[in-house]
C-alpha cells in the first residue's frame, strides 16, 4: 500500500473512531439533550466522512467498509439508562469533562489528518480526493469547536460546584 492509501485508511480508522466517541457521550449524557441529539448529528457527519473515505480509498486500492460502525447494542442502551438513573449529580459532570476532553483531541487529530490529505491531495492535483477533504474537513472543525465550546460553557460550573 502507498502512503497515501495509509492515510486514508488512517483517517477512517480515526473518523470511525470519533463517531463512535460521539455516540457513546451522546448515551451516556441522555439526561442533557443538546449532547443527546447534537452528539447524534455531529457522529453522522463522521459516519458520512467514512463513507466518502471508502469511496475515495478505492483509487488507491483500498476496501474500507463503506459502513461505519454503529453503537446500537446492549452497552449503549445501559449507558442511556445509567445516564437517567444519575441525573445531573456532579459525578457525571466530571464525566462529561473527561469525553469533551476526549472528543476535542479526537477531532484535533482527525482535522490534521484532513490537512494532510488536502496538501497531499493538491500536490498530487487528485481532485477527487481535494474535494473529498474540502467538504469533510470543515465539519470536522465544526465538531472540535463544538467540544471546545461545551467545555468553555460546562466547566467551571462542574469544576466548582460540589
Amino acid at each position: 500500500m502507498n502512503k497515501v492509501g495509509m492515510a486514508i485508511e488512517e483517517l477512517h480508522r480515526a473518523e470511525n473512531d470519533l463517531a463512535g466517541k460521539l455516540l457513546e457521550i451522546s448515551d451516556r449524557q441522555k439526561v442533557d439533550h443538546e449532547i443527546f441529539y447534537l452528539g447524534r448529528d455531529l457522529a453522522r457527519w463522521s459516519q458520512q466522512h467514512v463513507r466518502e473515505l471508502a469511496r475515495v480509498g478505492r483509487d488507491y486500492g483500498l476496501d474500507l467498509d463503506t459502513e461505519p460502525e454503529d453503537d446500537h447494542t446492549i452497552l449503549a442502551r445501559l449507558r442511556q439508562k445509567g445516564s437517567e438513573l444519575l441525573g445531573r449529580h456532579h459525578e457525571p459532570g466530571l464525566l462529561l469533562l473527561h469525553d469533551l476532553r476526549e472528543i476535542h483531541r479526537m477531532a484535533a487529530g482527525v482535522s490534521l489528518d484532513w490537512e494532510i490529505l488536502a496538501q497531499t491531495a493538491q500536490a498530487m492535483q487528485d481532485r477527487e480526493l481535494l474535494a473529498t477533504a474540502e467538504r469533510c474537513h470543515p465539519q470536522t472543525l465544526r465538531q472540535l469547536r463544538w467540544a471546545n465550546a461545551k467545555l468553555k460553557e460546562s466547566a467551571a460550573q462542574i469544576m466548582v460546584t460540589g
